[in-house]
């Protein structure tokens, strides 16, 4: 680098991350190697948007967001990258953070991606990535991540938040127990709670998305062997903090993903093409083959059926269809709200887009 790049003092890397680089655990060593450094953020929602903020200040130096949802005034709540001009403006989740980040910190590479992370692109989404977080809502995309990082050999960091309760595992590959060595399967539908029954409290989302991306900080660094590898449960109404060595679960010969090579998720075997989503009142339908959508196109033919004028940026169209309220995306997937069965949001989808 340029000499007025050094941790000298003088320089613009000083400048920025001074407070960081006088932890002497990290130092100046581990601060150019967060610059050097790439992570993939899988969700950009609660969690993902704290992961999001606090990598991009720390100067991870490349940080892609893979998000397939819209805003909604409840979200801001406890989505830190938000606000109402981004609301009003009916932006992607991806797109907002990006813009957003982007102000915050100019020397990081940040790559929007308005897109669902599904079994047919999450290989190509991860590509090149030291480490993936974890900022989802639902075992299935968690499971689909879990295949792809163990298949690749992939660091991830697991959280999750719940009314007041969260918790935190970093998965190493081969290293330590994956997400299937601790939950052999997703709970079935409707048997657990969500963020719509039980609500969810902003701190404990600061807290979890905190505890993760300080184990992405210590990967990204170098500094791996400071790695907490324990499943870490807390309950900030309670204040109750435990962790749990989870070494025991792993399965080895016994886990059908780290030990028997079957990645379910990734091949199809599990996992489906419209999925409810947690505590929205909706489902996100992804037609098999469908290209790129006109959304001009579709806002012109259903001007004449929509309950009001169709509202239509360069990332999606949105528009009330009888009950349904469906948000439309230029890669053909859409958001139906209004339902949670599956076969229902795929025949409005049917009904107003074709196909």
């Amino acid at each position: 680098m340029a000499g007025n790049e050094t941790g000298d003092r003088r320089g613009p890397l000083w400048e920025r991350y001074s407070r960081q680089m006088l932890f002497e655990p990290l130092g100046e060593d581990g601060q150019r190697r967060l610059e050097r450094a790439s992570a993939v953020l899988i969700g950009c929602g609660a969690l993902g948007s704290v992961l999001a903020d606090l990598l991009v200040r720390a100067g991870v130096g490349r940080l892609r967001i893979i998000d397939r949802d819209y805003l909604e005034l409840n979200n801001l709540q406890r989505q830190v990258l938000f606000d109402e001009a981004d609301l009003a403006a009916d932006l992607p989740k991806a797109a907002a953070a990006s813009a957003k980040l982007a102000r915050i910190n100019s020397r990081v590479k940040i790559d929007p991606c308005v897109v669902d992370a599904n079994r047919a692109n999450i290989e190509s989404l991860v590509s090149g990535a030291e480490m993936v977080l974890d900022g989802t809502d639902n075992f299935e995309t968690r499971f689909l991540i879990n295949d792809v990082a163990v298949k690749h050999g992939l660091p991830w960091v697991y959280g999750a938040c719940l009314g007041a309760v969260g918790m935190v595992m970093p998965i190493i590959p081969r290293r330590t127990p994956c997400l299937r060595c601790v939950w052999e399967q997703a709970p079935p539908p409707g048997t657990t709670p969500t963020c719509d029954t039980a609500g969810v409290l902003g701190p404990v989302v600061h807290l979890v998305a905190g505890l993760q991306a300080s184990e992405a900080l210590k990967w990204l660094s170098g500094r791996r062997e400071a790695l907490n590898t324990r499943l870490v449960q807390l309950d900030v109404w309670s204040g109750r903090i435990e962790q749990f060595d989870m070494q025991s679960a792993r399965g080895e010969q016994g886990c059908v993903c780290c030990g028997r090579g079957r990645y379910e998720y990734l091949s199809g075997e599990r996992g489906g093409g419209a999925a409810a989503l947690c505590g929205r009142g909706a489902v996100q339908v992804q037609p098999a083959g469908t290209g790129a959508v006109d959304l001009e196109e579709v806002a012109s033919r259903v001007s004449a059926v929509a309950r009001d004028a169709p509202r239509i940026n360069r990332f999606m169209l949105r528009f009330t269809g009888g009950r349904y309220e469906i948000a439309l995306f230029r890669d053909g997937r859409a958001i139906v709200k209004g339902t949670e069965d599956l076969e229902e949001a795929r025949s409005a989808y049917a009904k107003y887009v074709g196909g």
